[in-house]
């Protein structure tokens, strides 16, 4: 097999550095030449780090002022993902990043079940030449993800740069999100019943705050659940922007995230008892009403096939600029069309 074409890169070690190999390269690598943390350290322990004509493949090595470092890097490798003209709801795109509107219904990367139509077959498509390598490969960078059936806003990254930038902002919680969610009940601080459900509590505002660790369930390992040890911290809020129904069956929130755990609005909300319409895996399909509804309500919810959940906000700061930048997306056509058929409170 032929070897991939490669460039060198020539790093001077800077006044006082870290002790450690890795370290003194994630602080004095040109930030222009666009490798991760992560990256380098696959350089590393690939022998593509040079000192003196010597290999360094410990990422512990010792290093000093002055020295004179040489990486090979790798060109960026085409992916076997394949590239598919699939439609795009874009809302922002520059030479760093997309940010995209998914559609209920798509899975956001390939794999098992779902090799292909994914938002990555597309993103392959839609940038083409414009993506500069992620981790040494030609791909969109995924720095978070959304369930399939559920809609809303994606950041992509296009280079490795804004890759590791976003993922930082992430890993910080410090990224901008907000969810509108459909449903079950309403939440309120006079609700006895809420007082009693563990790691429920209201905030000023009437503000539903949800906090508890998530794990994977102990014999569905499709599902999270909650639990009060050897889980991930977990908070979420939420707030009543409408109510339905007399008296009230349904309720539409907005949802944020203090962290970002999978499934974690669909599992807390259903915790505290208020599961989200149509949500298939965590109980969004309850018996309602037809008196405090209408018949034509009641068979509008009943035939909602997905959880009625969008994200609409996401704000972060640009990787390249440090400019904050917020978008917003308004809910899908279905989700609206159920909305249009509920009586208000």
């Amino acid at each position: 097999m032929a070897q991939a074409p490669f460039t060198e890169l020539r790093v001077v070690i800077a006044a006082d550095p870290p002790a450690r190999l890795d370290k003194a390269l994630a602080r004095d690598v040109p930030e222009e030449a666009t490798l991760s943390r992560s990256r380098l350290m696959r350089m590393i322990a690939e022998g593509c780090v040079w000192r003196d004509g010597a290999v360094l493949t410990d990422p512990r090595a010792k290093v000093a002022e002055g020295d004179v470092l040489v990486l090979r890097v790798e060109a960026a490798a085409e992916v076997e993902t394949v590239a598919q003209d699939i439609a795009l709801d874009v809302v922002y795109e520059d030479d760093a990043l997309i940010v995209v509107n998914k559609p209920a219904g798509m899975v956001v990367h390939p794999a098992p079940g779902s090799p292909d139509r994914t938002l990555v077959n597309a993103l392959l498509h839609h940038c083409a030449e414009s993506l500069s390598g992620i981790g040494g490969e030609k791909r969109p960078g995924i720095v978070h993800r959304i369930d399939k059936d559920t809609s809303g806003l994606l950041v992509v990254a296009k280079s490795d740069h804004a890759h590791h930038h976003l993922a930082a902002q992430f890993e910080r919680h410090s990224v901008m999100r907000r969810y509108m969610a459909l449903v079950h009940g309403l939440p309120d601080a006079g609700d006895p019943r809420l007082r009693g459900v563990r790691g429920a509590s209201f905030e000023a505002g009437n503000i539903l705050k949800i906090t508890s660790q998530l794990a994977r369930h102990r014999t569905d390992r499709q599902r999270q659940a909650v639990v009060w040890s050897n889980g991930r911290h977990a908070v979420t809020r939420a707030r009543v922007l409408e109510a339905y129904g007399t008296p009230p069956a349904l309720s539409l929130l907005e949802c944020w995230l203090e962290t970002g755990r999978t499934h974690q609005i669909r599992v807390h909300l259903a915790h505290a008892g208020h599961g989200l319409v149509g949500d298939p895996v965590y109980g969004g399909r309850r018996k309602l009403s037809e008196a405090a509804l209408s018949p034509a309500a009641v068979a509008a919810v009943g035939g909602f096939s997905r959880q009625a959940l969008h994200a609409e906000t996401l704000g972060f700061e640009h990787p390249d600029t440090g400019d904050m930048l917020e978008f917003h997306a308004p809910l899908p056509a279905d989700m609206q069309d159920l909305i249009a058929t509920l009586p208000d409170a």
